[in-house]
């Protein structure tokens, strides 16, 4: 364990040198060497790629999609307060405020119920506020109380959230949860509003009583998709992401993760570390101008099973610690 860390601590990308002292050695986030390495996490090339196609206006191409997958404005966002970008940036304030006005247009607040239920893609909000309250402190919590009220008005009577039109529907997606107890989670450790506390434990009890990847009604896996290793996620699902939302709730403890750890530990390499076992859309050539949907530019490391990636293996490792393995 100590040579995968070590290894980890002298990593090329100072996101994965930063999570190795801060989350899984247990660091302080305050002291003037991480400081120093936030500094670098804000001008390494991976964030200048992610920022670089700003604007005139300090806001990210293209205007009308934030949503692009997956180098869009949204998702932008979502990646550098994975990697650690340090907080109330005024550079990015443009950006924060070109996705979550976007994601507060009427369209997409005022949404008709079928049986009784709203459905929404809640993790488009969920990541908009994660985000926001990730990289921001105070400047913008008007704007972070706007999608908390949104959240909480779409949550369905098990606690999820889901964007199923069929009528029938009355199970939440996972897909659609795990995203929007994130972004709430951390509000409710920022605040301490209850209402937004308790609506996390009842949103996490959609994963916990179902051993975060199996059906309750026979055991059986519920996706074998959720069952395999990936970094970014995106807006996807699987045990690791889920296993760092519990962890970063301070409840992957729960005996009811305990099926889902293991799984993750008999994933682990001779080495200590942990393999990207697939990975959503395609990494393109930063010379291809006509970048598709479904594409990056960023290099997050090619699927191998018998490799480890640094990425999976920093926050499997983070997951293990918080869980006190």
């Amino acid at each position: 364990m100590s040579t995968v860390v070590s290894k980890l601590l002298q990593s090329p990308e100072p996101s994965i040198r930063y999570a190795a002292r801060v989350r899984i050695l247990g660091g302080d986030p305050d002291s003037s060497e991480i400081s120093e390495l936030l500094s670098e996490i804000k001008h390494s090339d991976r964030v200048n790629k992610i920022l670089s196609k700003k604007d005139a206006s300090g806001m990210l191409l293209p205007l009308d999609n934030p949503y692009k997958k997956w180098d869009g404005a949204h998702w932008a966002l979502t990646l550098l307060a994975d990697l650690g970008y340090p907080k109330n940036d005024p550079d990015i304030l443009p950006i924060i405020d070109q996705v979550c006005k976007h994601w507060l247009k009427p369209e997409f607040r005022e949404n008709d119920t079928i049986n009784g239920r709203f459905r929404r893609h809640a993790s488009q909000q969920g990541n908009a506020l994660y985000s926001l309250l990730s990289l921001n402190d105070q400047s913008r919590m008007e704007t972070a109380r706007l999608l908390v009220e949104l959240l909480l008005k779409w949550q369905w009577p098990d606690g999820g959230w889901n964007c199923d039109p069929n009528p029938q529907a009355d199970d939440s997606s996972f897909t659609e949860s795990l995203i929007p107890l994130r972004a709430l989670a951390l509000f409710g450790r920022q605040t301490g509003d209850k209402k937004v506390v308790d609506a996390c434990e009842k949103a996490a009890e959609v994963f916990l009583c179902r051993h975060i990847y199996r059906r309750r009604s026979n055991n059986r896996i519920i996706k074998s998709d959720f069952t395999v290793l990936h970094y970014p996620c995106y807006w996807h699902y699987d045990i690791l992401f889920a296993l760092k939302v519990m962890a970063e709730m301070g409840i992957v403890a729960d005996s009811r993760c305990d099926d889902a750890l293991d799984l993750l530990e008999s994933k682990r390499l001779p080495d200590g570390s942990w393999p990207l076992e697939a990975k959503y859309g395609r990494t393109l050539d930063e010379k291809d101008a006509n970048r598709p949907s479904n594409s990056t530019y960023l290099d997050w490391g090619e699927v191998d099973v018998k490799s480890g990636n640094e990425w999976v293996t920093s926050d499997a490792l983070y997951v293990l610690r918080a869980a006190g393995r």
